[in-house]
């Protein structure tokens, strides 16, 4: 691919990275104004919609703490693992 080629690539990335980015900020605010709407409520029905926002829990391990509390255990069971970061700038 020439050198051409390739800045036409990323400049055609960078605008539909734009438009993703301008999508998701609308979706948001759509999601804002429906939870709104909803209040305190766990559950709304519009039409043929079924909405549901309710709470989640999660357990996760505090690693920092642990690294603290139980350095050796915290070694043990720590994995490095490698990926490679794409970046346009």
């Amino acid at each position: 691919m020439s050198t051409h080629e390739l800045e036409s690539k990323i400049r055609e990335l960078r605008q539909l990275q734009a438009l993703i980015e301008e999508a998701t900020a609308e979706a948001e605010a759509i999601k804002d104004t429906i939870k709104a709407a909803m209040g305190d409520a766990e559950e709304l029905r519009a039409g043929e919609y079924k909405i549901t926002w309710k709470a989640v829990n999660a357990s996760r391990i505090d690693t920092t703490a642990l690294r603290k509390a139980l350095p050796d255990v915290a070694e043990r069971f720590t994995r490095i693992t490698t990926t490679r970061r794409f970046c346009v700038a």
